[in-house]
């Protein structure tokens, strides 16, 4: 496989105080990598940096081999890059179609039709209500049109910020089913901001565990599965042996 995303020595935060420190890590084209990790880790800002949305402090951002360190976000969806925020961040007062539309505004017409039937096709749910204003959508649906909208811009690379937040147990299976099958359909490269494990291994092909905004770990999704394994990572990554129970708790759910 291909490198499709390098990223060496990254430093970013707010205001000045950093929230990321030193963050190495590298993504291979065509697959689903996953960063885990508690709330406060990073994880977000990581995304937030690699989409063009936060300055680097240092090191730097490599993707398909150009350094995109200092681009801005708008070029960056033009380069291949779509971000899904946490909280979905869609337009509520907006039809369903309305903001599938804003994600393709930079792209051809015919391209633009072309990809809405794929977004339809791969979440049939939103089909059903694509005049009505998004606010009237259920979470699991606000999130299947914020991924929709992400895709309209023909991506190769995928930044998706906790899917599964505010979703019940079942709309979350939900979502992750149909992330796999995005991943396949369109042959994307996904970077999954998670915190829900369990999910995230069935999807993922690699991962790297982040904690108070540095890279702590780093395997790949087949070390993973052991239950031996999954206790050093709870201890390792998220605490100490009682908060590593409050983490088991949270992550399968």
């Amino acid at each position: 496989m291909t490198e499709m995303l390098l990223i060496e020595n990254l430093s970013s935060g707010y205001h000045g105080t950093p929230a990321i420190e030193q963050v190495s890590l590298r993504v291979e084209a065509g697959s689903v990598f996953a960063l885990l990790g508690a709330n406060g880790a990073g994880k977000s800002t990581l995304l937030k940096c690699i989409a063009g949305l936060m300055p680097a402090y240092s090191g730097r951002i490599v993707y398909k081999g150009k350094d995109v360190t200092s681009e801005t976000a708008r070029t960056l969806v033009r380069n291949g890059i779509s971000y899904v925020p946490e909280g979905r961040a869609i337009v509520t007062s907006l039809s369903v179609d309305e903001n599938l539309l804003l994600g393709g505004l930079h792209v051809e017409r015919a391209k633009v039709r072309e990809r809405r039937e794929l977004v339809l096709e791969l979440f049939p749910e939103i089909r059903e209500r694509l005049t009505s204003p998004a606010w009237q959508l259920s979470g699991g649906q606000q999130q299947m049109l914020a991924i929709g909208r992400a895709l309209m811009s023909g991506p190769e690379l995928l930044l998706l910020d906790e899917p599964s937040l505010g979703l019940s147990p079942l709309l979350v299976k939900r979502v992750f089913n149909q992330l796999h099958e995005l991943q396949k359909q369109f042959a994307l490269t996904v970077v999954l901001v998670e915190q829900n494990y369990r999910l995230t291994l069935k999807v993922a092909q690699a991962a790297s565990f982040m904690r108070n905004g540095r890279i702590v770990g780093h395997h790949n999704a087949a070390d993973l599965r052991t239950p031996e394994a999954y206790q050093n990572i709870i201890s390792a990554y998220f605490g100490s042996p009682s908060e590593g129970a409050t983490a088991e708790a949270a992550v399968s759910h």
